[in-house]
């Protein structure tokens, strides 16, 4: 079930590193590439300069012709998007912008980033400048739209660029092929920060209280890129941990405080994970199942009741959202089920799902938990109108998704109508006649390009804990180190355990008490329950991480348990 991170050996690691540490937390942050305790450092001087990203100079330029004009920002319907949106609007009023507004399309209605359609409905606005945030990057139809009617337009994004970029004023984005940027997986509201920054360093006059602004919502774009899962690197954990710093000393915006509190959590105690797996998911769920404006009027609050009463609306249709993905979450395991055929190696090296009636915001949350499941890259489809189907896709490591895309849209001319992404997700839109040729073509692709694909679904883990160090210093130690996250991944243990007691919380599940060493611990499996479960005096092999659970005011160290199976009787 389970595969180990291979620990460096000591000889491997730097002078002046890791010795001074717990040899446990040496290793975790060895098998992450950390060689120096320099490399942990979170200080807000350590930030790539923002003044290496190509174009920024042209765009703080751009903006600053329209100080007195009308300037919309049209972001994307995540919480990428939203955070960037209200990042944006927040820097812009206090950097004195006569007239600043946000426009965010349905996704039902328009598709994503600034289509010719949505162009149209913001040039009713009069705008004199458009600025795209987390999106722009293949939006040439609506720029060139823009640019005929005489608005300027600013594109600011992250996502891969494609071979015909729309022809805006202004580009920023850190994966153009002539940006040397030296951080690359900025995420779109770390592309607003810099932009941000940039400008307020321009426009203050020596005024350090103005040139320093932007960092007064690094909150807002700490949120933006947990949630939009890109790999924390250096440059972004420094972004991250700054912007927790403020969250956990109440100086962040009436938004994200609420979004957290509706959730349950202490912001206090706030940690990266609660961002992807709290806030994340319910400022999300606007933008799968309503309209993302929802959102971002939550994040632009100005006050606690406003920002509470928005967030509350946010956490309804989370769990709405919910109750949609559990239904077509078992749909989409039967239709595996299928083509398994007892036996994993049946499958297809990437499974392509499509019922008509799933819900097009809710097919990439489908997709991600059975490319978990079954480590296949899998693209889950939906229903959109006029013979169209709308597909969300989320990776493995090794197979990068739009080159992938890139890929079938060469084979399969006019099938797929549009497509976009990253390495690990993507997205497209094609006739629904082509689906069983995409499937194939997914497959024959996949072979060809990506031959050493793994994919074995196994765990990684860092290894065996001794019970020595389950403690809640010891939890809190390595909760609060750095910030943890995609490519930088939480420390998962594994070892062998003693059933002592069982029960089902919840819908499904699994309370477990263990023991091991003579040391007994709480043990809980979220959405878990599987027959046969565990009885007490069997042996069970968990994949944990360490957390510190707050109930009713008290606090007790558990094992959140990744996966689990019966070793013996």
């Amino acid at each position: 079930m389970t595969s180990r991170l291979r620990p460096l050996k000591r000889r491997d690691i730097s002078a002046h590193a890791l010795d001074s540490l717990d040899p446990v937390i040496a290793n975790v942050l060895a098998a992450r590439g950390v060689s120096t305790l320099d490399a942990l450092a979170t200080d807000l001087s350590r930030l790539a300069p923002v003044s290496g990203l190509l174009g920024i100079d042209d765009a703080v330029a751009l903006l600053s012709t329209h100080r007195d004009g009308h300037v919309l920002i049209v972001g994307d319907f995540d919480a990428d998007g939203a955070t960037s949106t209200a990042l944006m609007w927040r820097c812009l009023k206090r950097l004195g912008f006569r007239s600043v507004a946000s426009l965010v399309p349905n996704r039902f209605d328009f598709g994503y980033g600034l289509s010719a359609p949505l162009v149209e409905v913001a040039l009713r606005e009069q705008p004199t400048l458009i600025v795209t945030v987390d999106n722009g990057i293949s939006s040439v139809a609506g720029v060139a739209e823009a640019r005929a009617a005489g608005v300027d337009v600013l594109v600011t994004d992250h996502h891969l660029p494609p071979a015909t970029m729309p022809a805006a004023n202004v580009i920023v984005n850190p994966n153009l092929p002539d940006d040397t940027y030296p951080s690359k997986h900025l995420a779109g509201v770390g592309v607003a920060f810099c932009i941000m920054a940039a400008l307020a360093r321009a426009l203050s006059k020596g005024d350090p209280e103005i040139s320093r602004m932007p960092a007064e919502y690094l909150d807002l774009v700490a949120l933006g890129t947990v949630a939009d899962v890109v790999p924390l690197d250096q440059n972004n954990r420094i972004l991250v941990a700054a912007g927790l710093a403020r969250i956990r000393a109440g100086q962040c915006v009436p938004g994200i405080t609420a979004l957290l509190e509706v959730a349950g959590r202490d912001c206090r105690r706030i940690v990266a994970t609660d961002l992807g797996f709290a806030a994340g998911p319910r400022l999300n769920a606007a933008g799968r199942l309503d309209d993302m404006a929802v959102g971002i009027r939550c994040l632009m609050a100005e006050d606690a009741g406003t920002a509470r009463k928005l967030a509350g609306t946010l956490d309804k249709i989370n769990k709405d959202r919910r109750e949609i993905e559990s239904e077509m979450q078992a749909e989409a395991d039967n239709i595996v089920r299928a083509l398994d055929d007892d036996d994993e190696t049946s499958l297809p090296s990437c499974l392509c799902l499509y019922e008509p009636h799933w819900h097009q915001g809710v097919v990439g949350l489908v997709a991600s938990r059975v490319k978990e499941r079954t480590g296949r890259p899998t693209f889950a489809f939906a229903a959109e109108s006029d013979g169209l189907i709308k597909g969300s896709g989320r990776s493995v490591n090794g197979v990068h998704l739009r080159d992938l895309l890139a890929a079938i849209d060469q084979q399969m001319p006019g099938a797929i109508a549009k497509f976009g992404g990253h390495a690990m997700a993507a997205g497209l839109t094609m006739q629904v006649t082509a689906f069983d040729a995409f499937a194939r073509n997914a497959n024959d692709a996949l072979a060809l390009l990506f031959p050493d694909a793994d994919f074995n679904p196994a765990l990684l883990t860092d290894g065996a804990l001794s019970a020595a160090h389950w403690t809640i210093e010891f939890a809190q130690q390595l909760k609060m180190l750095v910030p943890w996250g995609q490519r930088f991944p939480e420390p998962i243990f594994d070892g062998i355990f003693t059933v002592r007691g069982v029960r089902v919380v919840g819908e499904d599940h699994l309370k477990l008490t263990v023991a091991s060493d003579s040391m007994a611990i709480d043990a809980i499996a979220f959405r878990q329950v599987r027959e046969p479960l565990p009885v007490p005096g069997e042996q069970v092999e968990l994949c944990y991480r360490l957390d510190v659970n707050h109930w009713q005011g008290r606090t007790s160290l558990q094992l959140l348990v990744e996966q689990w199976r019966v070793v013996s009787s």
